[in-house]
């Protein structure tokens, strides 16, 4: 019989963590790329309606200024030479199309009160505006619902003009990963656009499945310790960043490739 292999040294196999760039132009350059397979993402999954839907990225150098997706264009053909510098007030600084004004602000709001937060994600997904109809949070009723424990919150009310009010929404977050607006839908926030982005599609499938199981029977949540062990192991933007690196892979390496500008 043969000997069995060696193992291969833990140090030897590969890992991927969020990379660590010398320069802003670099990291600039980094995020609009990720901003860019985002959206083409988040609209293969068909988290887009007519021109509602945004994601933003601060930029690493500039202060008050975010990149964003133009108004008007879909998310399949976006790209990183496609995507609009705007300031806090929604002037844009660079880029060749007008920014969806009103939406912007919201994405502002909530990036000038959470200093930390890179990307904001804040488009439209049936589940997640299925919950945001009954007024309700994310139950702990799977592990991966429990990553949402504790944080995050409901705005419960509606605006009634339609009209968003930036600043109470941005107070509305607060410390949280994710906001549910009543009758709207859902807002994430993460330290880099791939945690932000995680977050938003984990909480889509968080209250899709959560509807599911309501359908079926009175779904049993997990308690309130193991809830919150398992928030924190499995909450934080790191974990977030890991999780998205297969979707991110499907965009980067399928179809047209988004490194082209």
């Amino acid at each position: 019989m043969p000997d069995q292999p060696v193992p291969v040294p833990v140090d030897r196999l590969a890992f991927e963590m969020p990379p660590v760039h010398a320069d802003p132009a670099e990291e600039r350059a980094y995020r609009k790329e990720r901003l860019a397979g985002a959206l083409r993402l988040l609209g293969r999954l068909g988290y887009e309606d007519g021109v509602s839907g945004h994601v933003t990225a601060r930029d690493p150098e500039y202060e008050d200024c975010y990149w964003v997706n133009p108004f008007g264009r879909a998310f399949a053909g976006l790209r990183p030479g496609d995507l609009l510098l705007a300031d806090g007030d929604g002037r844009v600084l660079e880029g060749a199309r007008r920014v969806n004004e009103l939406a912007f602000a919201v994405h502002a709001a909530v990036h000038r009160a959470r200093p930390e937060a890179v990307a904001v994600v804040r488009t439209q997904a049936p589940y997640g505006r299925a919950l945001a109809c009954l007024g309700e949070l994310l139950a702990p009723v799977t592990q991966e619902a429990c990553a949402f424990y504790e944080d995050h919150a409901l705005l419960d009310e509606y605006p009634g003009d339609g009209a968003a009010d930036p600043a109470r929404i941005a107070r509305a977050v607060g410390p949280y990963k994710a906001l549910i607006l009543r009758n709207q839908g859902l807002l994430t926030v993460g330290g880099s656009v791939d945690a932000a982005v995680w977050w938003f599609i984990a909480a889509e499938r968080a209250a899709q499945v959560q509807l599911i199981a309501r359908t079926a029977g009175k779904p049993v949540t997990v308690g309130h310790r193991a809830a919150v062990a398992t928030r924190e192991r499995f909450g934080g933007d790191l974990a977030a960043w890991v999780s998205y690196q297969p979707l991110w892979q499907t965009v980067a390496d399928g179809g047209v490739n988004i490194m082209n500008r």
